[in-house]
């Protein structure tokens, strides 16, 4: 199986960017609770310390495990296409905690999987500069 999603590049790019999302999901919720629960920050001050902690952290394990470009002349690309997603997920957290009424904590496990999708064709675009799964795989 692995080596039919070998000759499947993007495919196998995807597999491995969803094992190594869940290691990088697992670590950026766990800074977000950290900054919540332990530090006592509010959620969006919260959110914005993960995702500081969660670019850097991202960037080493998207380049080097999935992706296979370990330039580091695009961490600034990366930072930025971070930098728009925190952008849409302090929007939908800011709405589902105010209009909503769904817990802090709560309001951002909904939102895990809907960003992780995002991020998914965001970081493709920039590590491999095309959308993935059209075109030619590089």
């Amino acid at each position: 199986m692995i080596s039919a999603l070998r000759n499947r590049p993007d495919l196998w790019r995807f597999v491995k960017f969803l094992f190594v999302g869940v290691v990088n999901t697992g670590f950026g919720f766990a800074a977000y609770a950290f900054f919540l629960r332990i530090v006592g920050l509010d959620p969006h001050l919260a959110l914005a310390c993960a995702y500081v902690i969660g670019v850097m952290w991202n960037f080493m394990t998207h380049s080097k495990v999935v992706f296979h470009s370990g330039s580091v002349w695009r961490l600034p690309l990366y930072a930025i296409t971070y930098t728009v997603i925190y952008s849409i997920n302090a929007f939908l957290l800011e709405h589902l905690i105010s209009d909503v009424g769904v817990s802090d904590l709560w309001a951002q496990a909904i939102l895990v999987f809907p960003m992780a999708m995002l991020t998914f064709v965001g970081v493709s675009i920039v590590l491999t500069g095309r959308l993935p799964f059209l075109g030619g795989a590089k």
